[in-house]
């Protein structure tokens, strides 16, 4: 049979038909791939409490979705391949059918607390268990389909491509109505009901699909137009090109994403936002005629990359809002750009499935050495910049250098001054400023000179990297990196502090030596926010006279432990912490010293406090701190309308609730006055009053939020002008644990730091 033999859509099907076909399958496809995205950041928020709401949570949950998305693929593969036709479509049924039993969507029974170690692989099998069978059998739709659409026919079927590209506009479109239409308005049970609905109607739009290819006249022939034609397949190079290119923005989407939760909140909204961008580039990478051109994101992403190093990293910006805009910008260039290069590079259509399985191969990999890999291997967190050098090495043009080739010297160059820089790091000697700053230029100099060589550009952006880092680090006297984080202990430029940092906040910090340099000894001085006159000082005495003699005080959140030695004799204190790490700190009498001379036998409690302090008897505690909000990022089910119930329930009758509210990004006050009103609870707010902060003394002002059912339980703070009452603001919604609006926390913050 000739190639003009075979029937075609204009002479098989009529007009309305062809319409039908492909409305039918854009229909399944985004289906398909709208819940196959709205389910991440929503099956994620119901797991984030059981971890602390720390941001690795989002990473790992990534991972996951990356690795059943490439079993889908592949299974999508081999059912093409092996079983065409009739029985793929009974075999896909089947599957789809199977996942229904493990739906509403729930976590599975049996996972409660994680470990304290391996946090990481507990949830990837909580995951598994809970959602792996529905998403396995969505990942498979979005391929799956598009080879049936290629057997239909229709005149389109030569290049199904631009079905890839109505597949990822149903994860955009889903992402972004997830944070700004869904979770502010449906409860998360309520979500998981709509969602099984959705569930049941692809089932519908997937049948409707199998219907049309078996009706379709060349589903008889057994073969379309486009695979008559004789074509190599892809070679294994072209693979390899294919997962590298899938793999480095998929990394990227991971670091930039773990970057922002990090610094504000892990929530929906700051997961959902760079994962649509990521989506985004795919749609338009793969339109016909694609609205960016592939030759202009090519010859911005250079200088935006150049603009990262020098506006973040050289001129660190203030304003979190500008600089999640930037990070979030420079990610869409290169993942446009790597993806372009991608689109670019796509085989014939007979080899679709083949090829999205090796993107969704590369995007595993790319989340697995990200989400899992690097924190285990690096210490601190350079996979994010890392990443960005990679973007620059994927441009068109890359090749090695030759000998007597200018970037050939260059490149030897920067391999000396690196090796010399890192050396000197590792033995604490620094560069005066103006060399540090000469050097700096230089490089800035040569990336004119080599602006469009993709391998020495990279080369150059690195050392700048390596600079910076060189600058900012400070000599370390404990460093671990674990699930929640980097943990820092180092000494202040002048030797007189030691300073617990959380990333890049501080958490606390001790006065181990004297003006003079003497070390100090005994009972060490009360510093940062917990010095004498202080809030915390205030409440602790307010508690204490009012009960009479000595508190028992609950603190959730550990930092140095401070908090051992607030108090007058008697006083107890139990320690709510979830990083098993920062309690080994604490106890290190060689780090700091607060439990060891204080209260040696203070018991700390390991886990997410919302679920080890429902461990404690009720009505137990004088007073219950809550110090987990002073970092860039929030446990935001630590400030709902169900955890304040928790909390009260902890308390003694005439107990209250102090929280520790300072934050940089985000406004608190108006929160917690929210949550205390809806449990029938007043507050009143100490930010400072007369006092005044002093960085060389590392004495700090915290803002505090004192939560009481009655105004009696304040004891003398009622009489103080500097605890004043806060009233809930009537136009905003009480946080709870299925709604929070950290987008209007941070906006507050903003126009109260600018003055409006």
């Amino acid at each position: 049979m000739s190639t003009s033999d075979l029937p075609t859509r204009e002479t098989s099907q009529p007009y309305l038909s062809q319409r039908l076909v492909l409305l039918t399958f854009i229909a399944g496809i985004f289906v398909s791939a709208a819940l196959l995205f709205a389910v991440q950041p929503m099956f994620t928020k119901m797991v984030l409490p059981r971890l602390g709401g720390a941001a690795s949570v989002w990473s790992v949950a990534m991972v996951f979705f990356q690795t059943t998305l490439l079993a889908g693929y592949a299974y999508a593969h081999l059912l093409t391949r092996f079983v065409p036709g009739r029985v793929s479509i009974v075999i896909h049924l089947v599957v789809l059918a199977v996942a229904c039993f493990t739906l509403p969507l729930h976590i599975a029974t049996g996972w409660g607390r994680p470990p304290q170690v391996g946090e990481a692989f507990w949830l990837l099998g909580l995951f598994t268990v809970s959602i792996g069978l529905p998403f396995f059998a969505l990942s498979a739709n979005g391929p799956l389909l598009q080879a049936w659409f290629v057997r239909t026919g229709h005149r389109d079927a030569k290049d199904p491509y631009f079905l890839y590209a109505a597949s990822n506009v149903g994860s955009f479109l889903a992402l972004l109505a997830y944070p700004l239409v869904v979770e502010p308005f449906v409860r998360l049970g309520d979500q998981a009901w709509l969602w099984t609905a959705g569930y049941y109607l692809l089932i519908a739009l997937v049948v409707g699909c199998g219907f049309v290819m078996l009706r379709a006249p060349s589903q008889m022939s057994g073969a379309t137009v486009s695979e008559t034609v004789a074509t190599a397949p892809p070679s294994w190079l072209d693979a390899a090109i294919w997962i590298a290119l899938a793999a480095i923005p998929s990394g990227l989407l991971i670091a930039v994403t773990a970057h922002i939760s990090t610094d504000v909140a892990a929530v929906p909204l700051f997961w959902t936002v760079p994962l649509a961008i990521y989506l985004l580039t795919f749609v338009i990478v793969f339109q016909t005629r694609p609205f960016i051109p592939h030759w202009l994101a090519v010859a911005l992403q250079p200088a935006c990359v150049l603009f990262l190093v020098i506006a973040v990293l050289m001129i660190p910006i203030e304003s979190i809002i500008l600089q999640i805009a930037i990070h979030l910008g420079v990610f869409f260039v290169c993942a446009l750009m790597c993806h372009g290069e991608l689109a670019r590079r796509r085989p014939p259509p007979q080899f679709l499935t083949s090829y999205y399985m090796w993107i969704s191969f590369g995007g595993m990999v790319g989340g697995i050495l990200t989400g899992l890999i690097a924190p285990q291997v690096f210490n601190r967190i350079i996979e994010y910049p890392l990443l960005v050098i990679l973007t620059l090495m994927c441009r068109p043009g890359l090749r090695l250098p030759t000998k007597g080739d200018g970037q050939y010297l260059l490149l030897i160059a920067i391999a000396v001054v690196a090796v010399v820089v890192i050396g000197l790091m590792a033995a604490d000697v620094r560069f005066e400023t103006p060399i540090y700053a000469l050097t700096v230029g230089f490089l800035l100099g040569l990336i004119v000179k080599f602006w469009r060589a993709p391998l020495s550009f990279a080369a150059i952006v690195a050392m700048l990297f390596v600079m910076n880092h060189y600058n900012t680090s400070a000599t370390s006297n404990y460093l671990v990196r674990n699930f929640f984080g980097v943990l820092n202990v180092v000494e202040a430029t002048d030797g007189r502090f030691r300073v617990l940092y959380h990333g890049t906040t501080a958490q606390g910090a001790q006065r181990i030596r004297d003006r003079s340099g003497t070390l100090l000894s005994g009972r060490p001085d009360m510093v940062s926010e917990f010095h004498d006159g202080g809030g915390f000082a205030q409440v602790v005495d307010a508690v204490e006279k009012r009960v009479g003699g000595p508190a028992n005080m609950a603190v959730i959140g550990l930092g140095t432990g401070a908090l051992a030695c607030r108090g007058g004799a008697g006083t107890t204190v139990t320690f709510y912490e979830i990083d098993a790490d920062v309690a080994r700190i604490a106890r290190d009498p060689t780090l700091f010293s607060y439990i060891s001379e204080c209260a040696p036998n203070t018991r700390i409690v390991i886990g997410d406090a919302r679920l080890t302090l429902a461990d404690a008897p009720d009505g137990a505690y004088d007073v219950l701190f809550v110090d987990a909000f002073i970092g860039a990022a929030i446990p935001v089910h630590l400030l709902t309308r169900e955890a304040l119930e928790l909390y009260f329930r902890k308390l003694k009758p005439n107990g209250v609730i102090a929280m520790h509210i300072s934050n940089r990004n985000l406004e608190l006050a108006s929160v917690v006055a929210g949550v205390a009103q809806a449990n029938g609870a007043m507050v009143r707010i100490y930010d400072g009053g007369d006092l005044q902060e002093d960085p060389d003394e590392h004495r700090w002002i915290p803002t505090i939020a004192v939560v009481a059912r009655n105004d009696a339980d304040f004891g003398v703070l009622a009489k103080s002008e500097l605890w004043p009452i806060r009233e809930r603001d009537p136009f905003q919604r009480v946080w709870t644990d299925d709604y929070s609006n950290i987008v209007g926390s941070l906006l507050r913050q903003w126009q109260r730091r600018s003055g409006n």
